[in-house]
């Protein structure tokens, strides 16, 4: 009996050996006597006991890491970086997962390799290039990597998917000096566009104030056209007026200077009337009278041509 319980015994552990489960999301390496032998898929397999071996489970999930390295410009400054790198296994054929099971000795290795060839690959980039150049190529420093590490990761049986520079940043004095920079270019830009508004601002009131002046030169030219049509029509009137009225006088066979000796009296009377004091000095004499009426006649003479007219 005893014997019979150790074989039942050695049977069920046999039996419980030749079964293996692989979770999902992974893939199990069988070796036979250190050798590769096939690869396990997810679920519960079959395994010969004591012959066939699990060398390493791996998983085809998508892994990532965070890296923070330093970099050096062209122009010998330093440049402080962190980002996400994210990977995974490159398809379960047998020769990638041979590749990744056997190429390094443990995930410690490959992880170490990875992140060394991402930071070379960024240094070696940066290094081409100038302090001032490395905010703007934050793409370009992706795809150089990218193009990079594609190869060497296909050797080791992964792909890059996706690397994200999440920060990138420069030594205190530099960060200082770059924010001196902005602040300058922004007071600059303020100022010219201050001056931008102050010269809009003074040609448009220059613009309204010449138009203005323009306005009122044109109502003004307009009145004084004005003013002179309507004297001109007064004075023409009036040459009317005393032209008719000589005219009316002549046929009554009287004497017109009559008229301007009435209208150089009414002159008078006016001057006495409205005056409110001023001096006003007249030529009574003799001789300033028959002067007088002679500019009368001639003004009567002149009116009788614009009426014939």
């Amino acid at each position: 009996m005893p014997y019979i319980a150790v074989f039942f015994g050695i049977l069920f552990l046999i039996l419980l050996m030749s079964f293996t489960t692989v979770p999902q999301g992974n893939v199990a390496v069988v070796t036979v006597f250190g050798k590769y032998k096939r690869i396990l898929t997810p679920g519960l397999s079959l395994k010969v006991p004591f012959i066939e071996k699990v060398f390493k489970r791996i998983s085809i999930q998508n892994r990532s890491i965070e890296l923070k390295f330093q970099a050096i410009t062209l122009d010998q400054a330093n440049v402080n970086f962190s980002a996400m790198l994210l990977y995974a296994v490159l398809n379960q054929d047998s020769e990638t997962i041979k590749n990744v099971a056997f190429k390094f000795m443990n995930e410690q290795n490959l992880m170490q390799a990875l992140v060394r060839s991402v930071e070379g690959s960024v240094r070696a980039f940066v290094a081409t290039k100038r302090q001032s150049e490395i905010l703007s190529l934050r793409s370009e420093i992706i795809f150089h990597v990218k193009e990079q590490l594609d190869q060497a990761l296909g050797e080791w049986g992964y792909h890059l998917l996706d690397l994200q520079i999440n920060d990138i940043t420069f030594d205190e004095a530099i960060m200082r000096s770059m924010a001196q920079v902005v602040a300058s270019n922004n007071l600059k830009a303020a100022a010219e566009n201050e001056g931008q508004a102050l010269l809009i601002t003074k040609t448009k009131t220059a613009e309204a104030e010449g138009n203005a002046i323009k306005i009122q030169a044109e109502a003004e030219k307009e009145a004084a056209q004005l003013r002179g049509q309507g004297v001109a029509l007064f004075r023409k009137e009036v040459a009317h007026g005393i032209a008719e009225a000589a005219g009316e006088m002549s046929k009554a066979h009287l004497d017109a200077s009559f008229i301007l000796f009435s209208m150089w009296t009414d002159a008078l009377k006016h001057f006495a009337e409205e005056g409110k004091g001023n001096t006003i000095f007249l030529d009574g004499s003799n001789e300033g009278l028959q002067r007088t009426m002679r500019e009368l006649m001639s003004f009567s003479n002149k009116a009788n041509i614009i009426k014939e007219e």
